[in-house]
Protein backbone atom coordinates (compact mmCIF):
# COMPACT_ATOMS: atom_id res chain seq x y z
CA UNK A 1 0.00 0.00 0.00
CA UNK A 2 1.71 3.19 -1.23
CA UNK A 3 2.33 6.31 1.59
CA UNK A 4 -0.34 8.91 1.45
CA UNK A 5 2.20 11.29 0.77
CA UNK A 6 3.32 9.58 -2.18
CA UNK A 7 -0.02 9.20 -3.15
CA UNK A 8 -0.11 13.30 -2.91
CA UNK A 9 3.03 13.46 -5.08
CA UNK A 10 1.14 11.25 -7.76
CA UNK A 11 -2.20 13.35 -7.65
CA UNK A 12 -0.11 16.69 -8.17
CA UNK A 13 1.96 14.98 -11.05
CA UNK A 14 -0.95 14.11 -12.84
CA UNK A 15 -3.16 17.03 -12.69
CA UNK A 16 -3.19 19.92 -14.78
CA UNK A 17 -4.68 22.14 -12.45
CA UNK A 18 -4.12 23.05 -8.75
CA UNK A 19 -5.27 20.66 -6.34
CA UNK A 20 -7.22 22.55 -3.52
CA UNK A 21 -6.63 20.55 -0.07
CA UNK A 22 -10.25 19.96 0.07
CA UNK A 23 -9.83 18.34 -2.89
CA UNK A 24 -6.99 15.94 -2.04
CA UNK A 25 -8.92 15.40 1.28
CA UNK A 26 -11.95 13.71 -0.69
CA UNK A 27 -9.15 11.65 -2.81
CA UNK A 28 -7.38 9.80 0.06
CA UNK A 29 -10.54 9.93 2.41
CA UNK A 30 -8.67 12.01 5.16
CA UNK A 31 -10.06 13.03 8.45
CA UNK A 32 -9.91 16.62 7.16
CA UNK A 33 -8.95 19.04 5.02
CA UNK A 34 -5.46 20.50 7.33
CA UNK A 35 -4.65 16.47 7.23
CA UNK A 36 -4.05 17.30 3.14
CA UNK A 37 -2.19 20.64 3.86
CA UNK A 38 -0.52 18.80 6.38
CA UNK A 39 0.36 15.98 3.72
CA UNK A 40 1.53 18.75 1.16
CA UNK A 41 3.73 20.87 3.57
CA UNK A 42 5.97 17.43 4.09
CA UNK A 43 6.34 17.17 0.62
CA UNK A 44 7.29 20.29 -0.08
CA UNK A 45 9.84 19.75 2.60
CA UNK A 46 10.85 16.75 0.90
CA UNK A 47 11.20 18.90 -2.15
CA UNK A 48 13.21 21.80 -0.63
CA UNK A 49 15.48 18.87 0.92
CA UNK A 50 17.20 17.89 -2.43
CA UNK A 51 18.20 19.67 -5.23
CA UNK A 52 15.78 18.47 -8.14
CA UNK A 53 13.87 19.72 -11.27
CA UNK A 54 10.41 20.08 -10.09
CA UNK A 55 8.96 21.95 -6.74
CA UNK A 56 5.31 22.11 -4.93
CA UNK A 57 4.00 25.61 -5.43
CA UNK A 58 0.78 26.93 -4.20
CA UNK A 59 -1.40 28.96 -6.68
CA UNK A 60 -4.64 29.07 -7.31
CA UNK A 61 -6.00 28.13 -4.07
CA UNK A 62 -3.91 25.16 -3.99
CA UNK A 63 -0.88 22.92 -5.26
CA UNK A 64 0.67 22.37 -8.51
CA UNK A 65 4.08 20.76 -9.43
CA UNK A 66 6.47 22.68 -11.07
CA UNK A 67 9.46 22.95 -13.07
CA UNK A 68 12.41 24.65 -11.49
CA UNK A 69 12.75 28.37 -13.22
CA UNK A 70 16.44 27.78 -13.96
CA UNK A 71 15.60 25.09 -15.88
CA UNK A 72 13.33 27.20 -18.49
CA UNK A 73 15.98 27.24 -21.19
CA UNK A 74 15.35 23.67 -21.19
CA UNK A 75 11.53 23.74 -21.75
CA UNK A 76 11.73 26.58 -24.24
CA UNK A 77 13.58 23.81 -26.30
CA UNK A 78 11.32 21.47 -26.12
CA UNK A 79 8.30 23.81 -26.59
CA UNK A 80 10.24 24.90 -29.71
CA UNK A 81 10.98 21.73 -30.99
CA UNK A 82 6.86 20.57 -30.99
CA UNK A 83 5.44 20.46 -34.47
CA UNK A 84 2.03 20.62 -34.09
CA UNK A 85 0.21 23.32 -32.64
CA UNK A 86 -2.99 23.11 -30.45
CA UNK A 87 -5.43 26.23 -29.87
CA UNK A 88 -5.63 27.62 -26.57
CA UNK A 89 -9.10 27.79 -24.86
CA UNK A 90 -9.16 31.35 -25.67
CA UNK A 91 -8.59 30.59 -29.01
CA UNK A 92 -11.42 28.33 -29.70
CA UNK A 93 -13.72 30.54 -27.60
CA UNK A 94 -13.09 33.09 -30.21
CA UNK A 95 -13.56 31.33 -32.85
CA UNK A 96 -16.64 29.72 -31.91
CA UNK A 97 -17.76 32.91 -31.41
CA UNK A 98 -17.47 33.97 -34.59
CA UNK A 99 -18.63 31.01 -36.25
CA UNK A 100 -21.98 31.40 -34.54
CA UNK A 101 -22.33 35.15 -34.54
CA UNK A 102 -20.55 36.72 -37.90
CA UNK A 103 -19.70 39.34 -38.81
CA UNK A 104 -18.65 40.45 -34.80
CA UNK A 105 -16.41 42.77 -33.48
CA UNK A 106 -13.51 42.55 -31.03
CA UNK A 107 -15.54 44.19 -28.15
CA UNK A 108 -18.60 42.19 -28.70
CA UNK A 109 -15.99 38.64 -28.68
CA UNK A 110 -14.57 40.17 -25.09
CA UNK A 111 -18.57 40.81 -23.71
CA UNK A 112 -19.56 37.56 -24.83
CA UNK A 113 -16.61 35.73 -23.28
CA UNK A 114 -16.49 37.87 -20.32
CA UNK A 115 -12.90 38.26 -20.23
CA UNK A 116 -12.54 41.05 -17.49
CA UNK A 117 -12.36 39.32 -14.59
CA UNK A 118 -8.96 37.02 -12.77
CA UNK A 119 -10.29 33.72 -13.73
CA UNK A 120 -8.32 30.82 -11.55
CA UNK A 121 -6.07 29.69 -15.23
CA UNK A 122 -5.02 33.58 -15.10
CA UNK A 123 -3.85 33.18 -11.72
CA UNK A 124 -2.36 29.50 -12.69
CA UNK A 125 -0.39 31.15 -15.43
CA UNK A 126 0.74 33.77 -13.43
CA UNK A 127 1.74 31.86 -10.42
CA UNK A 128 -0.45 33.86 -7.72
CA UNK A 129 -2.04 32.41 -5.06
CA UNK A 130 -5.08 34.71 -5.06
CA UNK A 131 -6.42 38.53 -7.11
CA UNK A 132 -4.67 40.39 -3.99
CA UNK A 133 -1.46 38.93 -4.83
CA UNK A 134 -1.38 41.71 -8.19
CA UNK A 135 1.09 44.45 -7.90
CA UNK A 136 -0.49 47.42 -6.60
CA UNK A 137 -0.54 50.21 -8.98
CA UNK A 138 -0.78 53.87 -8.60
CA UNK A 139 -3.87 55.87 -9.43
CA UNK A 140 -7.10 54.70 -11.16
CA UNK A 141 -7.22 51.98 -13.38
CA UNK A 142 -9.21 53.36 -16.03
CA UNK A 143 -11.00 50.84 -18.69
CA UNK A 144 -13.30 52.32 -21.73
CA UNK A 145 -16.46 50.01 -21.85
CA UNK A 146 -16.19 49.46 -25.28
CA UNK A 147 -17.93 46.43 -25.11
CA UNK A 148 -21.60 47.60 -23.89
CA UNK A 149 -21.07 50.62 -26.78
CA UNK A 150 -20.73 47.26 -29.45
CA UNK A 151 -23.55 45.29 -27.99
CA UNK A 152 -25.94 48.58 -28.33
CA UNK A 153 -29.56 46.63 -28.48
CA UNK A 154 -31.16 49.56 -31.19
CA UNK A 155 -30.93 48.09 -34.65
CA UNK A 156 -30.30 52.12 -35.81
CA UNK A 157 -26.63 52.03 -33.54
CA UNK A 158 -25.94 48.16 -35.01
CA UNK A 159 -26.78 49.38 -38.53
CA UNK A 160 -24.61 52.24 -38.19
CA UNK A 161 -21.83 50.16 -36.85
CA UNK A 162 -22.36 47.33 -39.48
CA UNK A 163 -22.54 48.56 -42.88
CA UNK A 164 -23.34 44.69 -43.97
CA UNK A 165 -21.44 42.70 -46.81
CA UNK A 166 -21.78 45.39 -49.30
CA UNK A 167 -19.94 48.19 -47.52
CA UNK A 168 -22.72 50.94 -47.70
CA UNK A 169 -24.63 52.27 -44.38
CA UNK A 170 -28.30 51.63 -44.23
CA UNK A 171 -30.22 54.52 -43.00
CA UNK A 172 -32.33 53.25 -40.07
CA UNK A 173 -35.68 51.38 -40.94
CA UNK A 174 -35.23 50.67 -44.11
Amino acid sequence: MPKPIDVVEALLFASDVPLEAERIREVLDLENAAAARELVGELVARYEAEERGLAIMETGGGWRMVTQPELAPWLVRLARARTRVRLSRAALETLAIVAYKQPVSRPEIDAVRGVYETTREFLVAFGLRDPGDLPKIEGELVIPDLAAEALTVDGEAQAQQDPGAGGAQQPAGS
